[in-house]
């Protein structure tokens, strides 16, 4: 089964070809001394996988714009770092149905120990990334429920418990009608929303290739998953299998879930 660092080694290899300039090739090779100035950081996961997991990179690297002109070269490496330990956490609840996430980006400059060795290569340039993994699954984990399983928890989760209350003793949830329960295997279309903005129609006109549009929305604010019209969660954007996807942080209250299906019909 995949683990934690399979899914980072994947993530890692296509992020780094796709964001940093030149296009640089990553490959696992034998570890090598790390030069002064060497930097990175450590991710705590938690979850089905905890543990952490650090990543210490060439200090040399630092003097070649990798990440782009006019950009604080170490900066733009812990944003990508950070990006990757993230998407890993998405991609492996994707392939192997294993939830995580990262809990603590913490600086660190060396590791006495090491797991892996990969070189990062541009040309006739090389740079050594090490990793330190030290995540792992949790001894005791329940099989994954099976779509009638899922299907039963989700009609068990919307029927109201004693007295009017939900499930262990939270609020009411709203009961499904008989009818709305045949529709629970409808494929319906969401979308993500990152942001808006009001435009004059001059201004649409005008647009042209390279132009930049500013959206209402900061770039470390969540992004909504819209269904119909009504946002039903708001999450994180990750990296899956080098697709978008939403690491979901919260979620609208049952009814007004069931009120986005009904617009559709």
């Amino acid at each position: 089964m995949k683990t934690y660092f399979d899914c980072w080694a994947g993530v890692v290899s296509a992020l780094f070809s796709q964001a940093l300039a030149g296009e640089p090739e990553l490959a696992e090779s034998l570890p090598k001394p790390l030069g002064p100035g060497s930097f990175g950081w450590a991710a705590t996961l938690a979850g089905e996988v905890e543990g952490r997991f650090a990543v210490v990179v060439d200090g040399a690297v630092l003097e070649a714009p990798l990440v782009g002109e006019g950009v604080d070269q170490k900066s733009g490496w812990k944003e990508l770092l950070r990006e990757a330990a993230d998407a890993a956490a998405g991609d492996l609840l994707a392939t192997a149905g294993k939830k995580c996430r990262v809990m603590s980006f913490e600086e660190i400059s060396q590791e006495s120990q090491i797991s892996h060795a990969f070189q990062l290569r541009a040309g006739d340039r090389a740079w050594t990334i090490l990793v330190r993994d030290e995540v792992g699954g949790l001894e005791t984990q329940p099989d994954a429920p099976s779509d009638r399983q899922r299907d039963a928890e989700i009609r068990a989760q919307a029927a109201p418990g004693p007295e009017g209350r939900g499930p262990a003793g939270g609020p009411a949830l709203p009961a499904l009608s008989p009818g709305l329960e045949l529709l629970l295997d409808v494929e319906l279309e969401a979308s993500l929303r990152f942001g808006s903005r009001e435009m004059a129609l001059g201004e649409i006109l005008d647009l042209g290739p390279g132009d930049v549009v500013e959206l209402d929305r900061h770039v470390a604010d969540p992004v909504d998953l819209i269904v119909g019209d009504k946002i039903v969660a708001r999450g994180e954007v990750v990296l899956v299998n080098g697709n978008f996807g939403l690491r979901v942080t919260e979620v609208a209250a049952p009814k007004k879930r069931l009120e986005s299906i009904r617009c559709l019909f």
